[in-house]
């Protein structure tokens, strides 16, 4: 997950691919069948990316993003459109893990 983090300087974006690599295991986890996440915690992460999405979507265009080196505190300059792209496609993961979950309790409601 990718989370925002306001310092110093107004809207310069501060983000953590350590979560976001966490969740991207979590999700593959997921596909693989293996235990499937809680879904207070799925939800919670969908809500916290669409507030990423939306907080990066409304930077003003002289605003830079930066990324959290994993296991470190070192940030990097990056693309803020590969960025926002990067949050939207794992957004849209977190979403397609929450459908799985959905459909899988109706599954069993059924049975």
């Amino acid at each position: 997950m990718i989370t925002p983090v306001i310092e110093k300087e107004p809207g310069v974006l501060l983000t953590s691919q350590r979560e976001q690599m966490s969740n991207r295991a979590l999700l593959r986890e997921v596909g693989e069948e293996a235990k499937l996440p809680d879904k207070e915690e799925l939800n919670r992460k969908i809500k916290e990316q669409k507030i990423v999405v939306d907080e990066i979507s409304n930077l003003k265009k002289n605003r830079k993003v930066y990324r959290q080196q994993p296991n470190s505190n070192i940030f990097f300059l990056a693309d803020r459109n590969q960025t926002l792209s990067e949050c939207k496609i794992t957004l849209d993961e977190l979403k397609k893990a929450h459908q799985e979950i959905e459909n899988s309790e109706k599954a069993k409601i059924k049975k």
